[in-house]
């Protein structure tokens, strides 16, 4: 691998990004070090720090890549919903998060993983927090849509009810993870919809 060309910058750059989302399936966040970027391209680590001066780069490029992974995944569940409206999006919104398979799982091992390099360094922290608030504006507005249609109680805030939401699924998310053979496809679902008929019902 020799230095980019002015007009190859972009075309390097995105092959740099494949590397390391090729490192980050193989080897987690854990296994994600400038050597082993290196060595999936072929380079030096001493090349590669033209595009990441440093460990901290590499892992806020890494969560990057990995975001932008997230969104561009197929989600089964939001597809086959397309034309419903609150409750039934939301419910296929968190469908699509879990770890129902194995390309969800890899998927979420690799996110949970992510939240140790986070928890470490405060501009990250801060990166990750804004992601779930994103997830969470979003999940808001369509809880807001089903109080509007009746689906979920007014008397709370949707914002908290979104809250909740991304809560629950975050816990079943590790748990799933931790023990697949306890929390296999099936019981995640049910677990998931218990916990939206209790949230439809008013329960706390």
């Amino acid at each position: 691998m020799t230095p980019p060309a002015r007009g190859d910058h972009e075309a390097r750059r995105r092959e740099v990004s494949e590397a390391v989302r090729r490192v980050l399936a193989a080897r987690g966040f854990g296994g994600l070090t400038l050597r082993a970027v290196a060595a999936e391209l072929g380079a030096s680590t001493g090349l590669l720090t033209h595009y990441f001066p440093n460990k901290r780069a590499l892992v806020a490029h890494a969560l990057e890549v990995l975001d932008r992974q997230t969104a561009e995944r197929h989600r089964p569940a939001t597809e086959a919903a397309a034309t419903s409206r609150g409750l039934a999006v939301l419910r296929a919104a968190l469908l699509d998060n879990l770890p129902l398979d194995a390309e969800a799982a890899a998927g979420n091992r690799i996110w949970v993983g992510s939240w140790g390099p986070a928890l470490a360094d405060p501009e990250l922290a801060a990166e990750h927090a804004e992601r779930y608030r994103r997830s969470r504006r979003r999940m808001a507005e369509l809880c807001a849509e089903a109080q509007e249609l009746g689906e979920l109680p007014a008397g709370e805030a949707p914002a908290d009810l979104a809250a909740r939401a991304q809560s629950f699924t975050l816990g079943l998310i590790v748990q799933a993870l931790l023990a697949p053979e306890e929390y296999p496809p099936e019981r995640q679902r049910a677990l998931l919809d218990a916990f939206l008929a209790d949230l439809a019902a008013g329960g706390r």
